[in-house]
């Protein structure tokens, strides 16, 4: 039994409700503060529809790996591999237009169906070569950036990336909203609907809950982890194909760097609105969080180091508050 436990069992009832609501909404009180300080801190470049807009446009593509991730954590494993396939689909979605003169509608499919097929791969290996999730997708993570040196020599792919392909990312076909946004919104909500409202979504939860529970009750769970892993990395390849479309190229190391920015925005997630849960709409409020963070740090000339310190900080900040929320929720 942990310290935690034991002086939390000391507490009195409405230390324990304080407690409890603190852990829940504290991740929420924060974004509103932070908003609010930089509000009054720089009036006239902060608060405004149009650097909200670019805020979100700008961390859109964090928020469907975020929500990828989400789905293989749910189910009880990590996927580090997701940054690396990313920044892989990156490099091969614009080969297979500029090299291979696939048509761009063509290339996304395959693209989509390559990240499926790795996030079978990591799903095989965990549930039935029984290998820890951690080590499995980061084995597979180096794997993939393997391939994209050995696919790309490390030289970026520039030359001949049609407009089209730019305007994927760079567009705005629905009511002049970015499609980044667009395309982030219909992601995250579709994962919402599946986890929150479907039979198989249920699963889900029930496989995350307790494994050894879900399989006495006749679920199948390593077919439920592998759809999680199958589901993290198509939205890695969505990704990809993004950050490819907004760069104008596809290059080596582009995505890794979501990885760090993905695991913060779940991880401040299970800490918002539930008991340490990891569930959708809280990785969306986790990235928001790291975008705006991100955002005030820029308005106010900060030097780009601050950035990893403040990412590093949410990290641990986040997973502090999550395991937070499990104790209240334990007890």
């Amino acid at each position: 039994m942990t310290d935690i436990v034991l002086s939390n069992r000391r507490l009195s009832p409405g230390a324990k409700h304080a407690l409890s609501v603190f852990a829940r909404y504290a991740t929420i009180i924060g974004l509103v503060l932070m908003l609010a300080a930089f509000s009054i801190l720089s009036p006239k470049a902060f608060p405004t529809l149009g650097n909200f807009t670019n805020v979100i446009n700008q961390a859109s593509l964090a928020m469907i790996i975020a929500g990828g991730l989400t789905m293989a954590v749910i189910v009880g494993e990590l996927d580090l591999s997701i940054g690396f396939a990313a920044s892989l689909h990156g490099v091969f979605v614009t080969g297979l237009i500029v090299r291979h003169g696939l048509p761009i509608p063509a290339a996304i499919v395959v693209i989509l169906l390559v990240g499926a097929l790795i996030g079978l791969v990591n799903g095989l290996i965990v549930t039935k070569a029984k290998v820890n999730s951690v080590i499995a997708t980061l084995g597979v993570g180096t794997i993939l950036t393997g391939l994209a040196f050995a696919y790309s020599a490390g030289v970026p792919i520039v030359a001949g990336v049609p407009e089209a392909f730019l305007q994927l990312s760079l567009g705005r076909w629905l009511f002049g909203i970015p499609n980044n946004i667009v395309i982030m919104v219909a992601v995250l909500g579709s994962l919402w609907l599946l986890v929150e409202k479907s039979a198989i979504g249920q699963e889900i939860q029930a496989v995350g809950g307790n494994p050894a529970a879900a399989r006495l009750a006749g679920i199948n769970v390593d077919r439920i982890k592998i759809l999680g892993f199958v589901l993290s990395g198509v939205c890695a390849a969505l990704t990809g194909t993004l950050l490819a479309s907004r760069l104008g190229s596809g290059t080596t190391s582009a995505a890794d760097s979501y990885l760090l920015t993905a695991f913060a925005a779940v991880f401040l997630g299970s800490a918002t609105l539930r008991d340490g849960e990891f569930h959708i709409i809280g990785t969306f409020v986790g990235a928001l969080i790291i975008a705006f963070g991100f955002n005030g740090l820029n308005i106010f000339g900060a030097p780009t180091y601050s950035q990893y310190i403040l990412q590093g900080a949410i990290l641990i900040i986040a997973v502090g508050l999550s395991s937070l929320g499990r104790q209240m929720a334990e007890n």
